[in-house]
């Protein structure tokens, strides 16, 4: 039994050193592989994400702060916000209907 561990102790240190590879790699930066390559450079300033979003961009700081407020709501507070818009989507279909309804009657869609 003692004989059967120290031939699998053995076999298992032949398949570790086997796998040992003394390959040196290089770690130089990155940035130097434009400098070799033609063309890359471009390619990686074409394809390198922004650091800032570009819908965050065109939002004001009032819409920055209510993005925020509603990051920080509970699960319950989300879906009864999620609950309101809807409810209020709904009702401004509803009054659009309306006032197209109102206009097909005063005839103010002609047609040319």
């Amino acid at each position: 039994m003692a004989t059967d561990e120290a031939t699998d102790q053995s076999d298992l240190s032949c398949i570790e050193e086997s796998l040992m590879s003394l390959e040196k790699l290089d770690r130089a930066s990155p940035d130097l592989w434009p400098e070799q390559i033609p063309g890359v450079h471009e390619f990686v300033a074409q394809n390198s994400p922004q650091t800032e979003p570009c819908f965050w961009a065109a939002m004001s700081q009032d819409d920055i702060s209510h993005v925020h407020q509603l990051g920080n709501l509970s699960m319950t507070g989300l879906i009864s916000e999620v609950k309101r818009l809807h409810d209020l989507a709904y009702q401004l279909g509803l009054e659009e209907a309306k006032e197209m309804t109102r206009g097909k009657y005063l005839n103010i869609f002609k047609h040319k």
